[in-house]
């Protein structure tokens, strides 16, 4: 306000213009109070001082309304305060009453109306602008061209029928104006049929005041009604406008729940998806590590299980030797039935039970191998705990080459007292009589022959038994070394019994030869044989309990080798549950998925719905619209018939007004001014 007051005295001050005090005035009025609004209604202002408010007004941004009303402003004066107001951006309301504009004011104000875009309201009350044909012309041009104003005052302008009808082309044209006054003016009958006329193509005007007009009645009626349907349709549209305001902000409002809600899914997918790719990328990386594993410890498998059919055709070999050793040590046997009757049942009673002993041996033997074929399937794993069992193996191997010096230092003794029992045969020989000293010489080169071939055979068998030492010492670097140490005891145990067997045979046979010689002279040598036999039955005993040790630690070895498979069997298990959870999150997840993709479908669905809700909706509006059109088209039908009615009483009337005119003897009355 204060800026819009220095302009004003700076554009004074510079045109050489004085200021008007009343003016001033006002300004230091609205300046004080911080109004929009300028009233200089009842002042005289003076053309100078309007061109310097166009001027002030052209680039003001504070006044909003400007009220000139009864200034009596001149037709410069308002030229130049309109020109100025042409520019403006800010005022919506423009009171130019009682100012005795004329056609210059028309002209000019219907200049403002298609240069200015703001202005709303115009009161123009109490002027002649309807005097001027051609300026109100231009007015309603302007006027018709206009898209910013709504209420236009044109009360009192001296509008006749013509003004009207030049009204009613703008009224067609104009889209925006909603109140006009055109109360006292003279418009009459041809200008109320006028803007009947126009009112049955404006859809915009509400409220139209036509009072002292000299418009008939009916004429009024039906402009009225008009407006009446103007109003119904300006309500219809303004409540389809709002529902469709509102249908609008409700889809979108679906629009964007609907697109957040498939955003949100859509992410879940993709972190779903992604869960499942990393899931499966792991899975598959374990499965292949496992599957390394596996084929690692079938190559481990096949390699041991070539060792170990090497070892038993080894050993199926040594069997078959011993057994054809046995046979013929059952022929030297049958030879010598005779000379031995009772010993030789005591002999073959004992051989009894040691057959019976490497039977059981060799069914344990045999049950072993069968476990080792079933457990050639479960050796999966175990090369992971091949650091646990190597010390377990290192343990073994210690105790075997205990075991294996222990066989060695009782071997030793047993050569000891072969050694001794040589000796003392040969001293109880040397002691016989020299009658029977050819038998003697000939029994003992046919006992050393026997020797000599016993010993070699002996020699055969022990270069065997070191054969098979070797063999299963590197059997046992394999992961089967349960069993080779197994089977390397059982070696050792049928060669010492074997070589047992044989000395106890070959001292028997000695005794035998001794006795047969002399029965009668040597019954002390003979009780020293039995003592001897004595010895060697206790020594047979002992090794009895040797080989039942043996049978313990081999049955120990067994559960060993249970506790073992027992593990493997629960690390299987272990990793089957893990991939059996595996597969069953996998299920899950795809469980989840496609209850996912159910609730997509379902909204989908629902969007379907809501759309087909809504084409039904603005299908019925369409209806409802298309009724009230077609309601609109039948009043307007029976408007176009009451219109011509008129027409046709007003042609009736006019032919006899001129009748009673030209017979009446005054020509015509003037208009009032």
């Amino acid at each position: 306000m204060e800026d819009f007051r220095r302009t004003y005295l700076r554009l004074c001050k510079e045109g050489g213009i004085d200021t008007q005090e009343s003016v001033l005035a006002q300004l230091d009025t609205r300046t004080v109070t911080g109004s929009t609004k300028l009233d200089l209604s009842g002042q005289s202002i003076t053309v100078d001082t309007c061109s310097v408010l166009g001027r002030v007004l052209q680039n003001d941004t504070v006044f909003t309304e400007i009220i000139f009303s009864d200034c009596m402003l001149s037709e410069e004066g308002v030229k130049q305060l309109l020109n100025g107001l042409c520019s403006n951006t800010t005022v919506k309301m423009l009171d130019l009453k009682g100012n005795n504009m004329r056609g210059t004011g028309a002209e000019i104000l219907g200049q403002l109306l298609v240069r200015n875009k703001m202005l709303r309201r115009l009161v123009l009350e109490w002027n002649a602008l309807g005097m001027w044909e051609e300026g109100f012309a231009i007015f309603c041009e302007g006027l018709a061209s206009n898209t910013s104003l709504t209420q236009l005052d044109l009360r009192n302008n001296q509008i006749n029928h013509q003004g009207a009808a030049e009204l009613c082309i703008a009224l067609k044209r104009n889209s925006t104006l909603q109140d006009l006054d055109l109360r006292w003016n003279n418009i009459g009958l041809l200008g109320g049929r006028s803007l009947l006329e126009a009112m049955q193509q404006n859809r915009t005007l509400l409220k139209l005041e036509m009072a002292g007009n000299n418009i008939p009645s009916d004429t009024l009626r039906a402009i009225e009604q008009s407006m009446n349907h103007n109003t119904d349709r300006q309500s219809t549209l303004r409540e389809s406008r709002s529902k469709t305001q509102v249908l609008g902000k409700e889809i979108q409002l679906l629009k964007e729940e609907k697109s957040r809600q498939f955003l949100s899914l859509m992410e879940t997918i993709d972190r779903q998806k992604d869960e499942m790719g990393r899931s499966s990328r792991n899975s598959s990386i374990r499965l292949g590590h496992l599957q390394e594993a596996l084929n690692e410890q079938k190559s481990v498998m096949n390699s041991l299980t070539a060792k170990l059919q090497m070892t038993e055709a080894a050993l199926a070999l040594s069997e078959q030797k011993s057994h054809d050793l046995g046979e013929l040590l059952t022929r030297v046997k049958m030879e010598k039935t005779e000379l031995r009757d009772k010993q030789s049942r005591d002999m073959k009673k004992e051989h009894e039970e040691s057959a019976l002993r490497e039977a059981k041996l060799l069914k344990e033997v045999n049950a072993l191998s069968e476990k080792n074929l079933q457990l050639r399937n479960k050796l999966d794993e175990t090369e992971r705990r091949c650091k646990m069992q190597q010390e377990q193996i290192f343990e073994l191997k210690q105790e075997l080459a205990n075991s294996t010096a222990e066989l060695k230092l009782r071997l030793a003794q047993t050569e000891e007292r072969l050694d001794m029992e040589k000796r003392r045969s040969k001293q109880a020989l040397e002691d016989m009589d020299s009658l029977r000293q050819k038998e003697v010489d000939h029994l003992t080169r046919h006992q050393e022959d026997s020797e000599r071939g016993l010993q070699d055979r002996i020699l055969k068998l022990e270069g065997q038994r070191i054969q098979l030492e070797e063999e299963l010492s590197r059997v046992k670097a394999s992961l089967v070394t349960e069993r080779a140490q197994a089977e390397e005891e059982l070696g050792k145990v049928r060669a010492q019994v074997r070589l047992e067997e044989q000395q106890h045979l070959r001292s028997l046979e000695e005794k035998l030869r001794a006795v047969r010689q002399s029965r009668d002279e040597s019954q002390n040598h003979c009780t020293q044989q039995k003592q001897s036999i004595a010895e060697l039955q206790a020594r047979v005993g002992q090794q009895s309990i040797e080989m039942d040790t043996l049978r313990r630690r081999i049955e120990e070895l067994q559960q060993e080798l249970a506790g073992k498979e027992q593990e493997k069997l629960a690390e299987v298990t272990r990793v089957r549950v893990e991939l059996q959870e595996q597969v069953g999150h996998l299920q899950a997840e795809r469980t989840a998925q496609g209850g996912l993709k159910e609730k997509i479908a379902a909204l989908e669905r629902e969007m379907k719905v809501l759309s087909a809700t809504h084409r039904e909706a603005l299908l019925d509006k369409e209806s409802e619209i298309s009724s009230v059109l077609e309601r609109l088209r039948i009043r307007e039908g029976e408007i176009q018939r009451m219109r011509e009615d008129e027409a046709q009483r007003a042609s009736f009337l006019q032919n006899a007004i001129l009748t009673y005119v030209q017979g009446s003897p005054l020509a015509h009355f003037s208009p009032k001014k």
